[in-house]
């Protein structure tokens, strides 16, 4: 899952935090009660591939477990890759724990027309995602965060940005990923620099 943290600073610009490190800081702060109502969350599920991006998943209750994962993330995925592509494609996802689910991972290898499962996907796969190495920060640049003063126009600014994305830049992003696979093969699976 990717999750996009969103709160005002002092001088009133939006800020977000995506890194694991500043999402558990702030989720500690959340649950000290240390932090303002202005601050709130949401965790989004996204693909992209060389045509388009898929539609934008948005859960207001954070909490996704492999049934929920299933359901509402990956059927939505399923339906968008066979109408795009018809039975030719492929589907990856990252290590998060409602994907890596063994639940999750048959049901991935029974519905989709080609899979790589966790135990072939590399350690470091952000360096081969690129909703991380490119999607998103595109993605918080069509933000317009003057909007969002709370959380159900955060929502709506999310739907609405998520159309603003260049095509471009979703075209950028994956003509890209095969460099960074060699590159990665070189570098001995290490991050990319």
């Amino acid at each position: 899952m990717e999750y996009l943290v969103w709160k005002l600073s002092k001088d009133g610009r939006a800020r977000t935090a995506r890194t694991k490190g500043a999402i558990n800081k702030a989720k500690k702060k959340l649950q000290k009660g240390k932090v303002s109502s202005r601050k709130l969350a949401v965790e989004l599920e996204h693909g992209v591939c060389s045509k388009a991006l898929s539609p934008l998943v948005i859960f207001e209750q954070r909490t996704v477990d492999r049934d929920r994962y299933i359901k509402e993330v990956l059927s939505v995925a399923l339906k968008y890759g066979n109408h795009v592509f018809g039975n030719d494609w492929t589907f990856q996802q990252d290590g998060a724990r409602p994907h890596t689910h063994r639940i999750t991972q048959q049901w991935c290898h029974s519905n989709f027309p080609g899979f790589i499962d966790k135990d072939h996907w590399p350690p470091n796969s952000p360096n081969l995602n690129p909703l991380d190495y490119y999607i998103w920060d595109e993605f918080v640049k069509v933000i317009d965060w003057n909007k969002v003063t709370s959380k159900p126009t955060m929502i709506q600014e999310l739907k609405r940005a998520v159309k603003k994305i260049r095509k471009e830049a979703v075209f950028e992003s994956c003509a890209c990923w095969t460099n960074r696979l060699y590159r990665m093969s070189q570098n001995n699976g290490r991050y990319l620099k």
